[in-house]
């Protein structure tokens, strides 16, 4: 088991702290001098357990990346694109050098390809790897400007970003050995061990919606939120299925809708849109080339009382 201040080291010197002068003895700095116009301050923080988010076949520096994939996938559903970082990290005394380095790692690339810059955190040992990611971003907008999960309203269209069934087909062929070949077999697992979150759609988009949230808990559930907390219901007449997901249910002895509505981590974007709006986000969409798929409408009024 490495010492505390060698693993600080080599996070350090992988993520180039030192150059960067962002850290100051126990403290963690950021001059807010480039930042002019930023009216709002967005903060996320978003905890990975190995135990319970760490699949079968998950490498060291997948796992690292994940834990930053997941604060950008939130933060892009409203629109902000993330600055800075830091990392909190529980180790077990298990890992090895080569482990702390993959690590390490998979920070840097995670900090390369969504353009966040980690300038500290903390570390200490634990009894299985626990990373827990702050992260922190800014935005010209007013916070009332930034949608939430409880703006959709009646008449408004539902869109998603991407296909869903991948992540679920994913973990049943890591976990269980469900049979699957060829390219949806790539893609499947791909979605597990390398999710994309949807970042460009986000930062396109964002200012069309009218309540938006990530899908990391899963398609049925995200939907849910936003009918619940904007008191609607919303109708799904295009599920948003994955390309081979029916046959690999049906060759699996699966139910193909758990797949699709439950499974989770996909890290798409799911968002309600004005009619008006959602003529403006298809333009947007086909100008950057980026998949937009409409799913459904919100068709009613709840009745709030349903709630208490």
């Amino acid at each position: 088991m490495l010492t505390e201040n060698e693993i600080i080291d080599i996070l350090v010197d992988t993520l180039d702290l030192r150059r960067n002068r962002v850290n100051k003895d126990d403290i963690s700095t950021l001059s807010l001098k480039r930042l002019k116009g930023m009216n709002t301050l967005i903060l996320k923080c978003d905890m990975l357990v190995e135990s319970t988010d760490v699949p079968k076949g998950m490498h060291a520096w997948q796992i690292s990346r994940k834990s930053i994939t997941a604060c950008v996938s939130d933060l892009s559903s409203k629109g902000v694109k993330p600055a800075v970082a830091l990392i909190s990290l529980g180790i077990p005394r298990k890992y090895s050098k080569t482990d702390i380095e993959a690590l390490a790692r998979g920070f840097q690339i995670a900090s390369r390809e969504f353009q966040v810059s980690i300038i500290g955190g903390d570390t200490n040992e634990s009894k299985e790897l626990i990373i827990d990611c702050s992260m922190i971003g800014f935005s010209e907008h007013s916070e009332d400007d930034l949608p939430g999960r409880d703006g959709a309203k009646v008449g408004d269209s539902v869109i998603v970003s991407g296909e869903f069934g991948y992540t679920s087909a994913g973990l049943q062929i890591l976990t269980n050995n469900a049979k699957a070949y060829g390219q949806f077999r790539m893609k499947a697992i791909s979605s597990v061990l390398e999710p994309q979150p949807a970042q460009k759609f986000g930062l396109s988009l964002a200012n069309l919606f009218s309540a938006s949230l990530d899908s990391s808990d899963g398609l049925g559930i995200s939907l849910y939120e936003i009918a619940r907390q904007s008191d609607v219901d919303i109708l799904i007449d295009n599920i948003p299925s994955a390309s081979g997901i029916y046959g690999f249910a049906r060759k699996n002895q699966l139910d193909q809708k758990q797949l699709i509505f439950r499974g989770g981590e996909e890290y798409e974007i799911i968002a309600t849109v004005s009619q008006r709006n959602l003529i403006k986000a298809k333009t947007i969409s086909q100008r950057a080339q980026m998949k937009l798929h409409i799913i459904g409408k919100v068709v009613k009024e709840r009745d709030t009382a349903k709630y208490y």
